[in-house]
């Protein structure tokens, strides 16, 4: 028994060793996988790290190019944060506005610089006239306004609308020829008639009379051209709806009285604010109501109405009358062209140019025996009234 223990110690310690030998060669197989893995990794990461240098390099760059772009951009850039508080503004925009820009509140520097004009989205800076837009930022409310400076569009603008009223005038030359004739060969004839020693002192009012009312239609004749062919130049009057249709209302309410008919007002925006030419607007909606008075028959009624829609205001006036045959009603614009014996022909052509004048538009809707109505919608900024 003694023997055997010394061989049993031995054949514990072979075991032992050979366990241990099989740790390290599995210890050795593992060390040697996770270099082979750290190796990998610090490729990888090395990789990674040159892909983000070389975005990062081209960020900067792209930077660089936008920071150019944007100071050499003849147009102003500005950019506001959440509060509307200014945080960058490109060279242009500091011309424009003051250099000192940077943390003041977009409605302050805008009150102080920017007039509304009747154009929506375009404002006078100066003696530039810009058109000013708005793009969102990020999720934060932040936004990039852009003014660009439109001054030479409007110029042109404004010369070819003179240049159509101009050519406008060229081709009813012939028509305004004979309109002007027939009232006064008539005043003239009667003028004649008044020189008759014999004459009565009855037949000599009649005639004095007739020779006046022709005169009249002269005159009135001579105005509205005149009106045509200056155009119509809009003011910067700011008043409510309601007063203007009031007072149209009641301007035609003896003419309404003598032909036996009513003017009714239908107003869903009374609180509504315009900002134009109040004189330019209640002329054109005069001549409307008068227009559908002439042909609405006795004990009917005209409707004048307002609405507000999507940026604009509409006003429309409404007859009861026979309505306005479809060959007729793409002329009824024209100037000179009238169905009364005693119109002008003008009145419409007028208030077309006084709603495109506002940057609005005059529409007709008939249909026989159904009335007319005819709309004038005129824009509403909405950007007027953050100011």
């Amino acid at each position: 028994m003694t023997a055997s223990a010394p061989d049993a110690k031995a054949e514990e310690l072979q075991r032992a060793f050979d366990h241990f030998n099989r740790v390290s060669a599995e210890l050795t197989h593992a060390y040697a996988a996770l270099q082979r893995k750290v190796d990998s990794l610090t490729e990888e990461l090395a990789v990674a790290n040159g892909e983000l240098r070389r975005q990062y390099e081209e960020k900067e760059r792209l930077s660089e190019r936008l920071s150019r772009l944007l100071n050499a951009l003849p147009a102003g850039v500005v950019v506001l944060d959440g509060q509307a508080r200014i945080t960058e503004a490109n060279p242009t925009a500091r011309a424009w506005l003051g250099t000192a820009l940077e943390g003041q509140h977009w409605g302050n520097v805008a009150r102080q610089h920017l007039e509304p004009t009747i154009t929506v989205g375009e404002w006078q800076l100066g003696e530039k006239r810009v058109s000013l837009a708005e793009s969102p930022l990020d999720s934060a409310g932040g936004k990039l306004l852009l003014l660009h400076d439109v001054s030479a569009a409007h110029r042109m603008k404004t010369e070819l609308e003179r240049n159509q009223r101009l050519a406008a005038m060229g081709e009813m030359a012939a028509s305004l020829a004979h309109q002007l004739r027939t009232p006064l060969s008539t005043a003239l004839l009667y003028a004649g008639n008044l020189a008759n020693p014999e004459l009565s002192a009855d037949a000599r009012r009649r005639f004095a009379d007739k020779a006046s009312t022709q005169l009249r239609r002269l005159e009135r004749l001579i105005q509205d051209v005149l009106l045509f062919a200056r155009g119509e130049s809009i003011g910067r009057d700011v008043f409510p709806v309601a007063d203007l249709l009031a007072e149209t209302a009641q301007t035609v309410e003896s003419l309404a009285r003598e032909r036996g008919t009513r003017v009714e007002i239908e107003d869903s925006c009374p609180d509504t604010v315009l900002v134009g030419g109040r004189k330019a607007l209640f002329g054109a909606l005069v001549s409307l109501v008068e227009n559908a008075l002439q042909a609405t028959p006795p004990g009917k009624r005209v409707l004048l109405a307002a609405e507000a829609g999507t940026g604009e205001i509409r006003m429309t006036v409404a007859d009861e009358g026979p309505g306005i045959p479809p060959d007729m009603q793409s002329r009824i614009f024209e100037p000179f062209f009238t169905t009364k014996q005693q119109g002008t022909g003008l009145g419409l052509s007028i208030a077309l140019g006084v709603a495109r004048a506002h940057n609005g538009s005059l529409s007709v809707h008939s249909e026989p025996g159904a009335g007319a109505r005819l709309t004038l919608a005129i824009p509403v900024s909405s950007e007027t009234e953050s100011l």
